[in-house]
Order: structure tokens, then C-alpha cells, then sequence
């Protein structure tokens, strides 16, 4: 790609004006056809300057970081370790983006993403690397259930949190059918165990993420009901104390009307 061209879709992807920027994402799309890795990497370092937009400063953007998110999905299997590679970026709305680019990828990334997880100990990495996963829509995702539920007990909040809230999304892509019974019965004993979380958040999570356990039909009418009589005296109608945090009553509300 000449490089008058790459500066005509740098000066693009630059203007403040949405228009301007789908026709530099328009241009890029048209060239990622043609080039291989290399130049393909020059190009999603250009589409990447999208992903640092702050979408509550700059909502009229919010379209325009869509589409460069659903380009980079499409760019083609080489993309992947690029992606992970800066899904460390530093910069959490660069993180965010390419974890959802990843997720559109798919069932592609999860194996690369795991070895990276395993291949590092940072825990910033590892835990976008968990929300990245919670982002895929495939039941291959069962794959991902193990380092979740080690996660999920970790001392890292922030990782505990992304964890406990992974749990749920991978429930929401694993058919019962095919889901391992002593994985099921892992994901429920590890939500339950969150349940009791000195922070608030992971308790809203694992709320949230055991409902979507009884509306996926993972629970036996047994569970059900140990589910709502935690969700009761979450809102304080079994006896003892509520819970003191609204955004977990919230969740306790919402998950008794999945059970009803």
C-alpha cells in the first residue's frame, strides 16, 4: 500500500468527524483484502487509534468505534495474537474494544487466549483476557471453566470480580447438554461461596451469574429452591440480616423473578 495512501487514512481516522471516519475505516476495509500480516498489522494499528475514543465524551463516535471494532473481527486469523498482545495496552478503552473485537472472532480465539493466559502472570492481562473470554458466544467456551473458577478465588479483586461475572457468561453459551456435570456443579458451589464476598460487586455478580444458571436450566428444582431462599434472605424476607448493598438486593430481585 503506497504510503500517500496510508496517510490519507491517517489523516481520516484523525478528524473529529464521524463521516470522515467510516471513510478512512471504508478504505482499510477495502485494503485488508488484499495484504498479507504484515501490512495488515500497519493497518490495525491505524483502526486501533479508534478504540482510545471516549464513547461518554464523544457519544456521536459511539457508531463509528462499532464499526472499527466489527473491521478488526474480520481482518482474518493473524489478528488474534495481535489482539492479545495488546489487550495489555494500559489504556481501558483500548481494552475494552479489542476484548469485544476478540469476542466477535469468536470460537477462533479461544484457544490462543488461554495459552496466553497460562503463558503469564500478570494479573491485569490475565484478567482481560478473562473478560475478553466471557465475550465469546460459542460452547466451545466450556474450554475457558477451569482458570474462571481459579479465578474467581483469587485475592486480586479486580480479577475475583471479571471472574465471578465470566462464570455467568460461559453458562450463558454452554448448552446443559454438554456442559460436564462436575463443572456445573463447580460454576454452583464457587457462586454460592461469592455469595458471602467482602465486595459488593462480586456478590452482585455471582447473584447475577447464578440466576442465569436457573434461567439456562442448570439447576435442579432442588437448587432452585436453595437459590431462592439465598436470594430471600439476601432481601431479609428468610430471617437475619439483608444485605446492606442495593446493587446486589437488585440482583437477588431480579433472579427470584427468573425463578418464579
Amino acid at each position: 500500500m503506497p504510503e500517500q495512501s496510508h496517510q490519507i487514512i491517517r489523516e481520516l481516522l484523525a478528524s473529529s468527524n464521524p463521516q470522515e471516519i467510516q471513510k478512512g475505516l471504508g478504505l482499510i476495509a477495502s485494503e485488508i483484502k488484499k495484504a498479507g500480516s504484515e501490512e495488515g498489522r500497519h493497518l490495525f494499528e491505524m483502526v486501533a487509534t479508534i478504540f482510545y475514543i471516549d464513547a461518554l465524551d464523544r457519544p456521536e463516535l459511539v457508531p463509528v468505534l462499532e464499526e472499527a471494532i466489527d473491521l478488526t473481527a474480520h481482518f482474518g486469523p493473524w489478528i488474534i495474537p495481535v489482539l492479545i498482545e495488546n489487550l495489555d495496552a494500559g489504556d481501558i478503552k483500548a481494552q475494552w474494544a479489542i476484548a469485544h473485537v476478540l469476542g466477535r472472532i469468536g470460537a477462533r480465539a479461544i484457544d490462543p487466549m488461554l495459552q496466553a493466559y497460562a503463558a503469564t502472570d500478570k494479573v491485569s492481562l490475565r484478567t482481560f483476557i478473562l473478560y475478553a473470554l466471557g465475550k465469546i458466544k460459542s460452547p466451545e467456551i466450556a474450554n475457558a471453566a477451569p482458570i474462571a473458577l481459579n479465578a474467581a478465588r483469587s485475592t486480586d479483586l479486580e480479577m475475583r470480580d471479571t471472574a465471578v461475572r465470566t462464570l455467568g457468561k460461559l453458562i450463558e453459551s454452554i448448552p446443559k447438554e454438554i456442559l460436564k456435570p462436575e463443572i456445573r456443579q463447580d460454576i454452583a458451589n464457587c457462586l454460592y461461596t461469592q455469595l458471602s464476598d467482602e465486595n459488593a460487586s462480586v456478590r452482585s455478580k455471582a447473584v447475577r451469574s447464578l440466576g442465569k444458571m436457573a434461567g439456562k436450566g442448570h439447576l435442579s428444582d432442588g437448587e432452585r429452591e436453595q437459590l431462592q431462599k439465598a436470594c430471600r434472605t439476601i432481601l431479609g424476607t428468610e430471617g437475619g440480616e439483608w444485605d446492606r448493598a442495593f446493587i446486589v438486593r437488585k440482583e437477588a430481585w431480579e433472579t427470584l423473578r427468573i425463578l418464579q
